[in-house]
């Protein structure tokens, strides 16, 4: 009884904040792709189209010769989110981050496929187009259940895994993953986001990702707004959280045979930490780190120390 008032309380505040909004013609119109590349697009950002016909916005940055590290973001977010990590890394590493199908400025992709199978053959077009034969892929939330995916899907082309909070297990534990992923997992609501966006949904979903939500600034929440509103982004986000529900990492996690290494802040809301231990018993042989005090984006909370664990674990790898 105490879940279901819950769950009713949760939905009469998705349904307050949705009239508040249709009230207040909070109704925001979709923004032109090249009007977001002019703003978060300039160098080192650079574009390529795929076999599939999509546009990938990447960034590569770091010394052509050096080790290839590839990062995946999670839901609604972009690869901005790892510039901190691209700050303490590509001295030593080669450093490529993608925006996934439906997010950042790859946004909408022909034939509209936003699943996690989908995302991992997008991102193997993707290696394939840069001539990326071997390489360690790291994801976070979504992005890890794809790194993990396409570790799953391609065997012997990724050298090593990096999870980061990620998705693929479901967490015994109750969550909290904020305003607009509670509406989207609602379905008879889910549709209104599309038409519905507002700057405050993103907010309060940032500070639930963040333990420490000072770290939310304005220009963070800007940038998520803005991204998510790009023309033909809504639909696809709807798609995605539309698609039924897939299992593959889940049941063929006792499969993966590269190195691993799985972080975690145990303050996660999101995926709260006791999913890392299912990916740690799991994936035989991997390493499991968990911050204290962190949520559920260490690359941006503790980009310095969470980037040297990756540094030491990349480090400690057999040469080639």
């Amino acid at each position: 009884m105490g879940k279901l008032l819950k769950w009713v309380g949760r939905l009469l505040i998705a349904l307050a904040v949705l009239a508040g909004a249709a009230a207040a013609l909070l109704v925001h119109g979709e923004v032109p792709r090249a009007e977001l590349i002019a703003r978060y697009g300039a160098p080192p950002s650079q574009y390529v189209t795929l076999i599939s016909g999509a546009v990938a916005h990447y960034r590569d940055q770091g010394p052509r010769d050096a080790p290839v590290l590839v990062l995946l973001h999670g839901s609604n977010a972009s690869l901005h989110t790892w510039e901190p990590w691209v700050k303490q890394l590509s001295e030593d590493y080669r450093v490529v981050s993608v925006d996934l199908p439906g997010h950042g400025l790859t946004g909408a992709v022909p034939g509209g496929d936003y699943t996690q199978a989908g995302m991992s053959a997008f991102v193997l077009e993707f290696v394939s187009a840069l001539n990326l034969p071997r390489f360690a892929i790291a994801g976070n939330s979504m992005g890890g259940g794809v790194a993990a995916r396409f570790v799953i899907d391609n065997p012997g082309r990724a050298t090593a895994l990096i999870l980061v909070d990620a998705g693929g297990f479901r967490s015994k534990t109750d969550t909290d993953p904020g305003l607009g992923f509670r509406l989207a997992r609602i379905p008879v609501l889910r549709d209104a986001l599309r038409y519905l966006s507002q700057r405050a949904i993103f907010e309060d979903g940032l500070k639930a990702a963040f333990a420490d939500d000072t770290q939310v600034t304005p220009e963070m929440v800007e940038r998520y707004w803005l991204l998510n509103r790009m023309e033909g982004t809504p639909a696809a986000t709807m798609a995605r959280f539309g698609s039924p529900p897939d299992t593959t990492v889940m049941d063929k996690a006792g499969t993966i045979g590269v190195p691993t290494l799985i972080l975690w802040g145990d303050q996660d809301r999101l995926i709260p930490v006791d999913a890392a231990a299912m990916w740690h018993q799991a994936v035989k042989g991997s390493q499991l780190i968990v911050y204290p005090g962190i949520g559920h984006i260490p690359m941006e909370e503790v980009a310095a120390r969470s980037a040297a664990d990756v540094r030491a674990f990349l480090g400690a790898l057999p040469a080639g």
